[in-house]
């Protein structure tokens, strides 16, 4: 998994935290952290240090592109961080499929129309995600 598809994979988690979860990301697994890298990561956040949870976090994501626990702890600290750009395409176009998947077509739409106010022409994602509603709704049919 390149860096870009990670921070999107991160970007993701963290809107679904937004949208799903009250204020804390809680890792699923209490088991101990595979990684000394998670275990600094999830240390540094108990302490607030956003940065310092990035930094080990994302190393973790390298080893271990597909723990869902890391992924989640990472969009968190970067949700906490500030670091955020609430007008990152690809993020409401994720957001949107989620929403989907969860029978959620209502909080899809919110994305969509995010989208149709962030892109004034051509638009991929805006596109992708309104055929994915489209589908969606013929499905329900």
């Amino acid at each position: 998994m390149n860096v870009k598809t990670a921070l999107s994979l991160a970007l993701l988690t963290t809107l679904l935290a937004i949208a799903s979860a009250p204020t804390l990301a809680v890792d699923s697994d209490p088991s101990p952290p595979a990684s000394n890298d998670h275990a600094a990561g999830k240390k540094a956040i108990d302490a607030g240090d956003w940065n310092g949870a990035i930094k080990s976090l994302t190393a973790a994501a390298q080893r271990e592109p597909r723990n869902a626990d890391i992924q989640n702890l990472l969009g968190y600290s970067y949700r906490k961080s500030g670091q955020l750009d609430p007008r990152h395409l690809g993020a409401h176009e994720y957001i949107g499929e989620a929403y989907l998947m969860a029978n959620n077509p209502a909080k899809a739409e919110e994305h969509l129309s995010a989208l149709k106010k962030i892109c004034l022409r051509v638009c991929e994602e805006r596109d992708d995600l309104a055929k994915s509603i489209e589908r969606y709704r013929a499905a329900k049919k």
